[in-house]
This record gives C-alpha cells, sequence and structure tokens, in this order.
C-alpha cells in the first residue's frame, strides 16, 4: 500500500506531523510506518550516516558493519515493504548463513556447529551423549512453547497498562519465567559445553545467561524456525534499503542533525506541541517517536520538562546492559577456508567470567569473543583474498568500572588478536587495518547511558510492563523505540517493537488520520517478534 493522502487527512484537522529522534533499525521502522500511515515524518540522526549503531566503517577497500550483524526473523523486516506496497527483495537481498555460528573452545579446542538443522545438531550431541540428544529434544519442544508465547502472542503488545501483565502471568508462570537461561538449559543437558551452546544467545540482546529470563531461550526456536541471515553488501545495505523505502513514501532523512533539546507546549485546546531544537533551529512536532537511548531521552533532551524527572530517576537506578570492546580490522589473508561466517569463541571461564562482565569493578584479564567474518558469506565485504573481521568482547560498563578506556584500548586489541590465534593462526601478522570502539564511544557517540551497549538490561524485573513503555505515561505525545522499550534489543527486538509504537501513534491519533490505517496495522500485530541480534 502506497503512503495514505487525502482519505487519511479527513479526520478532525490536517495530519499530524512526527519527528523520529535516532535513524537505527527501530527509528527507521517507526518512520516508515507512520509515513506510510500519512502522517509526515522527519528523522533527526546525530551522525553523517544513517543506521545508529548499524554505522558502516569503510577503509583501504574494507566494509565494516559497526553493530548488528545477525539478521533473524526476517519477515518482520519485509513487513515494513509490504505495507509500502513493496517487495524487500527489490531493494535488499537477504542470504542464509550456514551453519548459525561456529563455537570454539579455548581450554580443550573442541568445536561445534550450531544450526537449524535439527539432525544435524542432534549428530554431533549424540556423539557426546545420547542422554542429551534425548535431552535436547525436550529442550527443542520447550523452547517452541516459550516462542509461541514470548514471540506470537506478547511481542506485540505495548504493555502500557499493568493489567497488561496481569494478564499474561500465568502463562509466563507455567513456562518458569522466573528462572534464568543457565538454569534452563542445564535442566535438559548436562555436558559444559552445550549447557554453554544453548544459553549464550541472551549475551547477544545485552543479557546475562545465569540472570536473563528463561523467555530468551525462544531465541533458538526462532533462528530454527526462519533461519540467519545476512544482507548482500553487510548490514550498511539493509539500512540503506529502510532509508530508501522511508524517503520514496516522502519521508525526511536530516543526518548530522544532533538534537540538543525538545520543548513540549500544552495547548489550550488539549494539543500538544513538540518543539525540537536541533542544528541551531526549532521546529514544532505533533508527536516523537526516540529512538535515542532512553536515558538520554528522559535526562537530555526532555531534561527541562519536570515531567521527565520521575523516569530519569527510575533509570538512573535501573541494571544496565554490559558495555562492549568491538575491534574491527582487515587481513591480507582471507581465512575463508577455515572460519565460518559467525564463530563464538569461549574462554577459560564461563558463570565466573560473566558476573565479572555485568557486576565486576574492572575489565578482566580473560575474554570470551564473538568473531564476524561477512566475507566469508559476502566476499564483496573485503578486497580479493583478504579478510574483513569485526570481533565483540564483552567488558562492563562504566557505571561499573572507572576504566580509561582510551588508554587501555591498544593493549586490549592486542590481547583480543592473540586469543583469536588458534582460530585465526598467525592472525596478528596479517592484520593490515584496525580500528575500535570502547564503551567511551557508546557514552559519547551514542549517547548511550554509563556505556551500555544494550540499554536496559533484560531481567525479569525489567521486561514488558516493567520497561520504560512504549508510549510516555509522562508527557503527552512522546513515543519510544529501541532496545530501551518493549521489548527489548535485536534487530526483531527493535523492528517489531517499533510496530507496537506505531500502532499505538496511529490509535491516539487515529480522529485525525480518519482511522483508515489503524485497523490494518494492528490487524499484522500477529506476526511480531521479540528478540535476535
Amino acid at each position: 500500500m502506497a503512503r495514505a493522502t487525502s482519505a487519511a487527512r479527513t479526520g478532525a484537522g490536517a495530519a499530524p506531523r512526527a519527528a523520529v529522534i535516532g535513524s537505527g533499525f527501530g527509528g527507521l521502522a517507526a518512520a516508515i510506518r507512520l509515513q506510510t500511515a500519512g502522517i509526515d515524518t522527519v528523522i533527526y540522526e546525530a551522525r553523517d550516516l544513517p543506521g545508529g549503531r548499524a554505522y558502516v566503517y569503510r577503509d583501504a577497500g574494507f566494509t565494516f558493519d559497526a553493530g548488528p550483524t545477525v539478521i533473524t526473523a526476517p519477515h518482520c523486516l519485509e513487513e515494513l515493504w509490504s505495507e509500502a506496497g513493496r517487495a524487500m527483495k527489490d531493494d535488499v537481498e537477504l542470504l542464509p548463513v550456514k551453519p548459525f555460528y561456529r563455537l570454539h573452545w579455548l581450554t580443550d579446542g573442541d568445536t561445534f556447529d550450531y544450526d537449524g538443522d535439527g539432525d544435524a545438531m542432534l549428530r554431533q550431541i549424540r556423539a557426546r551423549s545420547e542422554a542429551d540428544a534425548r535431552g535436547y529434544e525436550r529442550f527443542v519442544e520447550y523452547s517452541r512453547r516459550v516462542f509461541d508465547a514470548g514471540y506470537t502472542e506478547l511481542a506485540s503488545t505495548p504493555f502500557l497498562r499493568f493489567w497488561d501483565m496481569v494478564k499474561v502471568a500465568p502463562q509466563l508462570a507455567r513456562l518458569r519465567a522466573d528462572r534464568p537461561v543457565y538454569r534452563t538449559v542445564a535442566r535438559y543437558v548436562k555436558d559444559e559445553h552445550l549447557r554453554q551452546a544453548l544459553s549464550f544467545h541472551s549475551l547477544l540482546v545485552g543479557g546475562n545467561p545465569f540472570e536473563t529470563s528463561s523467555i530468551y531461550t525462544l531465541i533458538h526456536y526462532l533462528e530454527r524456525n526462519w533461519g540467519v541471515w545476512f544482507a548482500r553488501g553487510g548490514t550498511g545495505a539493509l539500512v540503506q534499503g529502510l532509508v530508501r523505502l522511508f524517503q520514496d513514501l516522502g519521508g525526511e532523512l536530516r543526518l548530522s542533525a544532533p538534537v540538543e533539546g525538545i520543548r513540549v507546549e500544552d495547548g489550550a485546546t488539549g494539543r500538544v506541541r513538540h518543539h525540537v531544537r536541533a542544528c541551531g533551529e526549532t521546529e514544532a512536532y505533533d508527536l516523537v517517536v526516540s529512538n535515542a537511548d532512553v536515558h538520554h531521552t528522559y535526562a537530555r533532551l526532555y531534561g527541562d520538562d519536570a515531567r521527565s524527572r520521575p523516569m530519569t530517576k527510575k533509570l538512573t537506578k535501573a541494571d544496565w546492559s554490559m558495555s562492549l570492546f568491538v575491534l574491527y580490522f582487515g587481513t591480507d589473508r582471507s581465512y575463508a577456508d577455515q572460519v565460518a561466517h559467525h564463530t563464538v569463541v569461549f574462554g577459560r571461564r564461563y558463570r565466573e567470567l560473566l558476573a565479572e562482565i555485568f557486576h565486576g569493578d574492572r575489565v578482566p584479564d580473560d575474554m570470551s569473543l564473538y568473531l564476524h567474518a561477512p566475507h566469508v558469506t559476502d566476499p564483496s565485504l573485503a578486497p580479493p583474498g583478504h579478510g574483513a573481521f569485526y570481533v565483540l568482547s564483552p567488558v562492563p560498563h562504566l557505571g561499573n568500572a572507572d576504566v580509561d578506556c582510551d588508554a587501555l584500548a591498544p593493549s586490549y586489541a592486542e590481547r583480543v588478536l592473540e586469543t583469536l590465534e588458534p582460530v585465526l593462526p598467525d592472525v596478528r601478522r596479517h592484520v593490515v587495518t584496525r580500528r575500535w570502539i570502547t564503551p567511551f564511544t557508546f557514552r559519547d557517540e551514542l549517547a548511550s547511558h554509563v556505556g551500555a551497549a544494550f540499554s536496559v538490561a533484560p531481567r525479569l524485573t525489567q521486561s514488558a510492563y516493567f520497561r520504560p513503555h512504549n508510549r510516555c505515561d509522562h508527557i503527552p505525545g512522546l513515543y519510544l523505540v529501541g532496545a530501551g522499550t518493549h521489548p527489548g534489543a535485536g534487530v526483531p527486538g527493535v523492528v517489531n517493537g517499533a510496530k507496537a509504537t506505531a500502532q499505538t501513534v496511529l490509535r491516539d491519533f487515529a480522529d485525525r488520520l480518519g482511522g483508515a490505517r489503524v485497523p490494518l496495522l494492528a490487524a499484522a500485530a500477529g506476526v511480531a517478534g521479540v528478540v535476535g541480534s
């Protein structure tokens, strides 16, 4: 369906105008839905390129995706095009990734190919333990039941009222959502490497497997059901496809336009106006959808409004996800025949290391790593015969650890490369370019509170109704998208969270849109996603 025009403007008064703060996946997805529905939408992006954390670095013929690298539940993206009467395949090509991940343990050199092929998974597990193979089959069934409840039924519900949470509480109780991921997995398999293999996914959305709700075990079934994908040309190509779709619909994207503050004007007739100040100019909108860090939204963007203070205080006391040290490097050797597209490297400790990452006051001496080698799937991302890599190391956020990241970075990068030697032999001799981002980057360039990489931690007591709401309770006309609101981090999470937010906006402004688009969007609610990377 093309962008609504006069038919959507027959309600009381002119159609509303919206400002979207930030062009991450959540901001782009929300902006596309609003623009499709006939709401004139402007995106403000502080950086010189769109994508938010899905930024792109280019250097010496290498293309490095800065942020999200795993695409799951692709239908949640395809729906953005179909809502606009377009086909995603005309703008973006998704390539399957197999295996989903290769897992490598440094302690003994053990490897495991984690995949959506159930038979292949069972063969690998059966070679370790027949009992664990039977346990794994039971775990898949449990993951399916959690998926049915946590993905299909709950993800697109905005949870604006406590009653929304009360209604689903019995279902969550039956699934033992109070148990953490690792403890749940441990009920099904005994082998420690298998327990790690089936529990690490919560780290990809900022959660400690020993603390994050077992609801996140649904990621296993989600990936098994719909696969793991990568956009040809990199994640940045997917961002560019979304931007083209938004602009073709008539939306406006303003780059290098950091928002300095927003003043809310409550009119005598009850009509609210948000005065957005950026680049020395102020412009008025009927509503704001913030894809900025949720703490930054309340403490900075709306910091002069007394109504923002309760949320600022609450968020300052919240538990936040870990931060990251991310090293991007190119090599004069491909390694494509030795490494998978996605590799998880487990260090010598698991539980103890995670405790230090999430609660420690210093950067641990050892590390576990996620290695991304996109040229394995798309060789165009590196010069011929070369390799483009990104390696992610979880570290404490700056609220826990007072670390001079600028001073630490060069030596830490060397330690990361040294740790990768068993996976990428002699890699330090083959690096021809490198760059990194640290917790300081998350804090200073991405305005992320305490440098947290995934916003508010995905603990049970900070989920659904207990997470910052998609529509602000205190400031009329303010809505949230992104990792900090329901349902949480990950590409499917923020894209389908944007759906929940857009549905809320369209209901709230139905009288000024003629109601034409609201039922159509609401009818699509059943296919929303919740988590993934």
